[in-house]
């Protein structure tokens, strides 16, 4: 009995703090304005909030899910964000501009259609399919978080029942089911099992090696092998390489590495901000997750307009362009094997027992993956909403960090890029590179599934 109060009382702890951590409420009751009726309504029809406490919870997850880099969240982060889009994609009419055909996802399978005689309910088909992309994206999280998942889903269900009968959410819910089963069949089969398959790490003057403190091995060396979700996401998306070694301290190589090296001698309090709040390091948000709840917040902004419909297309179309520049960006890492600056700095600048204001990730040095999918999540919702866009960014107020003010995505995106140069783990022309490649693969993506892009440059 005890045993049995003491799971409930640390469950119950569980559930508020996933909603301070985020910063955002997540766990507030759903109303989604719709009265219960026989007509089958659009996802149009329905708020986001369903979504946003998906996104909640799967932040939390990634919190509280130990790995060595960011790889396995923008999985989750981009199949999730498909199985969600596909799980209401019947609720969208043809004509809208929240559309897109996935017979341009590569190799993606058949999925199910519905009963067009039958009443749909979009909020709890979308409830079923993450619930289970949740648990099958997560599956050693902890019973405490497993309990969480399922008392989530139940939540949901229940807010349902005010909106339509019994009979059509369960049908929804199983036609959500299917979908996100499907969709994860189809994400097990990309290549991620033989990412960390073994290698032979080159060794040439410049190479890259294990990094203080840790000396890790290589990560994942063969991430940039995997299956694209869009067939030719990656075409023309290799950055020029980077320039060549040299211990000349008249050449580029060694000018590219002392920039490193003397702006951390001078950080600005303004600069050990930017690299502490784009820090997004696991334990903790992670990347994908910081990026995650930004876009929670823009949708909280844009609650009036974004319904339920935008905001699966607009969370499917930063995913599927974050996956894709992920692994454009790990294709250019081992091709180039570049050592990363507390290597140089270290041997052969002499300053021996130099570290970097953060630690150094065990991989390659360029391009640099945190710009990469700043670059290519920014650029995504830049073809959405126009690069003039402005947006306060408090995913760190639960840590007392002060929120940052953004007055366009290009301009969220440098800084996130920046900051991996500040903390003394990238090369400037790794961050400038890591952005240009992220938001060509972007447009490739947009190009694809929208037939536009954006007219920004690079």
């Amino acid at each position: 009995m005890k045993k049995t109060l003491l799971f409930a009382t640390r469950l119950l702890v569980y559930l508020v703090l996933l909603s301070a951590i985020t910063g955002l409420f997540s766990f507030r009751k759903v109303h989604h304005a719709v009265s219960l009726t026989d007509k089958n309504l659009l996802a149009s029809s329905y708020s986001a909030d369903v979504l946003d406490q998906w996104m909640a919870m799967q932040i939390k997850l990634m919190s509280s899910t130990i790995a060595s880099f960011n790889g396995p969240f923008v999985r989750i982060y981009s199949y999730s964000s498909i199985a969600a889009y596909q799980s209401v994609y019947p609720g969208i009419p043809a004509n809208s501009s929240n559309r897109f055909s996935i017979k341009q996802l590569n190799g993606m399978p058949d999925l199910p259609q519905t009963d067009r005689n039958k009443k749909y309910h979009w909020p709890s088909s979308l409830n079923a399919a993450m619930a289970f992309m949740t648990r099958a994206m997560f599956p050693s999280t902890s019973s405490y978080n497993k309990a969480a998942i399922d008392s989530l889903e139940n939540l949901l269900n229940k807010t349902f029942s005010a909106e339509t009968d019994p009979g059509t959410i369960q049908r929804s819910a199983a036609f959500g089911k299917q979908v996100a089963q499907i969709i994860y069949n189809w994400s097990e089969n990309d290549g991620y099992h033989f990412a960390n398959n073994p290698y032979a790490a080159p060794n040439f003057p410049g190479s890259w090696e294990p990094t203080p403190p840790n000396y890790a091995k290589a990560s994942t060396p063969h991430w940039g092998n995997l299956r694209t979700i869009v067939k030719g996401s990656i075409d023309n998306t290799q950055p020029p390489p980077p320039p060549s070694y040299s211990e000349d301290t008249a050449s580029d190589f060694y000018k590219m590495i002392n920039e490193v090296y003397t702006i951390d001698q001078k950080l600005s309090s303004e600069q050990k901000n930017i690299a502490s709040f784009w820090r997004d390091i696991n334990p903790g948000i992670t990347a994908p997750g910081h990026w995650l709840n930004i876009l929670r917040q823009l949708f909280q902004q844009e609650k009036s307009t974004t319904k339920l419909d935008k905001a699966v297309f607009v969370f499917a179309l930063t995913g599927i362009s974050l996956n894709d520049a992920w692994i454009s960006c790990w294709k250019t890492r081992y091709i180039y094997n570049l050592m990363r600056p507390v290597t140089y700095i270290r041997k052969i600048m002499g300053h021996k027992n130099w570290l970097p204001f953060l630690i150094t990730p065990p991989h390659p040095e360029y391009t640099s993956g945190f710009a990469a999918i700043a670059g290519s999540i920014t650029e995504a919702l830049t073809v959405v909403y126009g690069d003039q866009y402005s947006i306060t960014d408090h995913t760190y107020d639960y840590l007392g960090m002060a929120p940052r003010t953004y007055n366009s995505f290009s301009v969220m995106a440098q800084e996130a890029g920046d900051s991996k140069f500040y903390a003394g783990i990238h090369y400037k022309i790794s961050v400038d590179m890591g952005l240009w490649q992220g938001r060509e693969v972007a447009k490739n993506i947009t190009t694809a599934l929208l037939h536009k892009t954006n007219t920004l440059k690079p």
